[in-house]
């Protein structure tokens, strides 16, 4: 198996695209996530992985525009009013002005039964800036619109995907199309996040508005 390859292959592949809960067609959702928008190395390395799985059937690539690391749901449009909106907003900016910008790794490929996405390491350093995201939304919508729990330190696993599975498959070709990747490390500091309005109506995830949050004080 390449080194480019973190950890064991699932047994399986299977479609990324099913619908989840409260997800239907022309439905959008709020989030706060980071986007690449300005992170050219980090780009260049999905790139240089992503060439590796060009014109494999079942793997939707993710084209730069779209790439991002998630980190908060928020909520759907339809049931979040203009002024939650305008509040979300500021209360997310109050938040991500308390603390320095993080800075993470990004080197190996973790190949998911839905995914293949690059993990950020150390994961702990973004823990800080994860909590304060849902502290902003919840001090916004309140707990019982807002029902999500507060991130788990020991299971989050904040990552950047590369592609989504669209069909349920065998994994074993995508690690062949892996094995001769060399890995090379990225470093990235983060300096915004975004609150994104997007759907997923066309097999990715796609954001029809996006507005930058300044994390430490920081333009970006």
């Amino acid at each position: 198996m390449s080194e480019a390859i973190e950890t064991p292959l699932p047994a399986s592949m299977r479609n990324h695209w099913w619908w989840r809960p409260g997800w239907r067609e022309g439905r959008h959702f709020y989030a706060c996530h980071l986007t690449l928008d300005d992170q050219p190395q980090l780009r260049e390395l999905v790139a240089d992985y992503q060439q590796a799985l060009t014109g494999m059937p079942g793997i939707d690539l993710i084209p730069p525009r779209w790439l991002h690391l998630t980190m908060q749901g928020i909520g759907f449009t339809d049931e979040i009013g203009a002024a939650e909106l305008v509040a979300l907003d500021q209360a997310l900016t109050a938040e991500l002005g308390t603390i320095d910008p993080p800075t993470v790794e990004f080197r190996y490929l973790t190949v998911d039964p839905e995914a293949i996405y690059l993990k950020a390491h150390p994961a702990e350093t973004l823990y800080p800036l994860r909590s304060k995201m849902h502290a902003a939304v919840s001090s916004v919508l309140g707990p019982e619109q807002f029902t999500e729990p507060a991130p788990d330190r020991a299971t989050f696993l904040p990552h950047v995907s590369i592609g989504y599975t669209n069909r349920d498959d065998e994994a074993e070709p995508i690690a062949a199309a892996l094995d001769s990747l060399t890995t090379r490390p990225v470093k990235v500091t983060f300096t915004k996040a975004d609150l994104l309005e997007f759907h997923r109506d066309r097999r990715m995830y796609e954001w029809t508005s996006t507005t930058p949050i300044p994390i430490g004080g920081s333009s970006g």
